[in-house]
């Protein structure tokens, strides 16, 4: 998608194959009341005769418009309210792409004279205007014989100056998108396909395109000399080898402490010997979502390239049932030295984050946030709407929380609270890998804090927000525009 911005003296004068209007019913932007003047009227006719109701996300399309030297007008309702909350905006103009997709046209501008969102510059709806459409081109077609056809719109300009923030607001907003899109293709496509090895591929190629960026790749003789024990008791079930993968972006200061990100990557889980259930476990395939969005991140952050140093880490493995498996009661080591009970195979996301945490300690980094769709206890509290936020520093969280927010990308604060920790003990090793039925998603969080007591801590618990199900069934691609938004606010 190619989006720029276009500056203009008269609105009626703009060529292109579709003028995209903003309006309220009474034509209140000053946009749309002159096109209406220069079309005779054609606007306030289709809307006195009720063919448009200009409600938010209401759309019309007129074909032929004469008085102006566009093809056609595509008008999206704005609502009654003067102000936009930011939802409304994303409202408003996902029904403008999904109208402007089926018009067919291939090249477009986007006009919106006085359009208020509540709380943001205009740069803001710049950057999400264009992080929407990118998304919005997103189409999956790996292992399709007859995909999808691709977004017709081939280019969209913005009727805005070209001044530097403006510029720099579009490309953030096409980075992010682009970035989350990378994370949506590495969660949909299949676990025949994406297996640790096609990961550390994937994150070889990035660290080739951009300067700055080195990709270390550790395999599992390398893990085992590190001691990393707990998270090979994941892959030992499996033919798939697992792979510990470090992505560095280098934008800051030498010497400056990097902001570190830690990324789940089961790329499937069957719940080793704690077989799950065979209704969705089809499904499993997201359970590298986690690393997958600290992939999308990377990518996002190189092209932006902000001055900011960045190390990503992606614990990544296949949790398979075999006779090398880890057992239920089997007990392994750390690479903290710390030794765990496995009392549940299915609760194999913590077993391979703690080793990549305390991997990721030896770069004393400023923050760490780990990222993994760690419990269903998750979903059931929070649904798909938010991720879960556990964090060791409450400031920390608060900063997290106000990046979702202007990101569009929630999280919501959870507890962990050492009340909890008892129902981690073990008779057999300083750790149980589950802690019971009670606040699953806050144990989970409890283990892994055991192995992050010198870092500025923050997890993520994203199992109902890494995809969706049904018929819309495939990742989102979430939160890399929630993480993209904090690192980018450390940037100097």
């Amino acid at each position: 998608m190619q989006i720029s911005l276009k500056s203009y003296k008269d609105v009626a004068a703009i060529r292109s194959d579709c003028l995209i209007l903003t309006t309220d019913a009474k034509l209140s932007d000053s946009a749309a009341k002159k096109i209406d003047d220069a079309c005779g009227g054609a606007l306030s006719k289709i809307i006195k005769r009720g063919e448009f109701a200009a409600k938010l996300g209401d759309t019309a399309y007129l074909p032929v418009c004469d008085g102006i030297k566009a093809d056609r007008i595509l008008l999206i309702g704005t609502g009654e309210a003067a102000t936009l909350s930011p939802a409304d905006f994303d409202k408003m103009v996902t029904a403008g792409i999904r109208a402007l997709n089926q018009s067919r046209c291939q090249d477009a501008c986007w006009v919106s004279e006085g359009l208020d969102v509540a709380d943001k510059e205009d740069r803001w709806q710049w950057q999400r205007l264009a992080q929407l459409l990118e998304l919005a081109s997103y189409r999956y077609t790996k292992t399709l014989s007859k995909p999808k056809p691709p977004m017709t719109l081939k280019r969209l300009s913005i009727a805005a100056s070209n001044n530097a923030a403006n510029k720099a607001a579009v490309a953030h907003g096409s980075a992010i998108a682009k970035g989350t899109n990378v994370a949506k293709e590495l969660g949909n496509l299949p676990a025949n396909i994406c297996t640790p090895s096609y990961l550390a591929t994937q994150a070889r190629a990035l660290g080739r395109r951009f300067e700055n960026t080195s990709v270390t790749v550790l395999d599992e003789k390398k893990m085992q000399q590190l001691g990393m024990g707990s998270l090979l008791s994941v892959s030992a079930g499996s033919d798939q080898p697992a792979k510990l993968i470090v992505i560095e972006y280098n934008g800051g200061k030498k010497g400056d402490a990097p902001h570190a990100l830690v990324g789940k990557g089961i790329t499937f889980d069957t719940g080793g010997i704690s077989l799950k259930p065979g209704a969705k476990m089809d499904e499993m395939k997201y359970d590298m979502c986690g690393a997958a969005s600290v992939i999308g991140t990377m990518e996002a952050i190189c092209q932006i390239a902000p001055k900011v140093n960045v190390v990503a880490v992606v614990a990544a493995a296949e949790n398979m049932p075999s006779g090398r498996a880890t057992k239920p009661g089997d007990v392994v080591t750390s690479m903290s030295g710390q030794t765990i009970e496995v009392l549940n195979t299915d609760a194999e996301g913590r077993l391979v984050l703690c080793d990549a945490l305390t991997y990721v300690g030896k770069y004393k980094p400023a923050s760490t946030i780990d990222i993994a769709t760690l419990t269903g206890a998750c979903v059931v509290a929070l649904g798909k709407h938010a991720a879960g936020l556990f964090s060791n520093d409450d400031s920390f969280a608060a900063e997290l929380l106000a990046a979702g927010q202007t990101a569009q990308d929630r999280a919501w604060h959870m507890p962990l609270w050492d009340d909890y920790q008892p129902q981690l003990d073990s008779n057999f090793a300083d750790i149980a890998n589950i802690g019971g039925p009670e606040a699953g998603s806050v144990t989970a969080a409890c283990f892994l804090s055991r192995f992050t007591k010198d870092q500025r801590w923050a997890h993520l618990d994203i199992a109902g927000a890494a995809w969706n199900g049904g018929a819309n069934k495939g990742a989102t691609g979430r939160p890399v525009a929630l993480l993209c938004q904090y690192l980018l606010s450390k940037a100097s």
